[in-house]
């Protein structure tokens, strides 16, 4: 994680509310139609979005994808439990878990499962596989339950 300060909500005025806003419905907005859409000058909307990124504020921009489509229709959410809360084996699994196959991210949890993964693959026997060859052979791995994922439905109310 970059190590900046996290600026406060109150640091955000309504442009660049509005920035963000327009950013998280389409990243690849060019600036000038940007610009319009928030009403600034194109030179100062630039310098508006330059300084939320230099702020941690816009940490990247990405491409939505359709998982079935490229071939990984199935996906789950995977809960797993430490065998113990040591910094060796919490920062094993850390290190470990981004990188294993499937992978769309890694929740470091709260309560009485201390990760969650979102995983995406082909099939049942892809799932299977994985919880098998890669979660429950770690070490730091005490025990592990899988949910399968019907359906994603996305926020419709904006962050800021």
């Amino acid at each position: 994680m970059p190590n900046f300060p996290r600026p406060r909500a109150a640091e955000l005025d309504e442009v660049d509310r509005a920035i963000v806003r327009a950013l998280r419905a389409d990243a690849r907005t060019a600036n000038n139609a940007l610009a319009e859409l928030v009403g600034v000058a194109p030179s100062t909307c630039l310098a508006r979005v330059r300084a939320l990124r230099g702020r941690g504020v816009i940490s990247g921009y990405h491409a939505e994808v359709d998982l079935p489509a490229v071939g990984l229709p199935l996906q789950a959410m995977i809960s797993v439990r430490l065998r113990a809360h040591t910094r060796e084996q919490n920062g094993s699994f850390r290190a470990a878990a981004p990188d294993l196959p499937g992978v769309l991210a890694v929740f470091h949890m709260a309560g009485s499962d201390d990760y969650l993964l979102h995983v995406a693959v082909a099939d049942p026997e892809a799932l299977r596989c994985f919880v098998v060859d890669h979660l429950t052979t770690h070490p730091a791995v005490a025990q592990t339950r899988t949910n399968l994922v019907f359906e994603r439905i996305a926020g419709s109310r904006p962050l800021v």
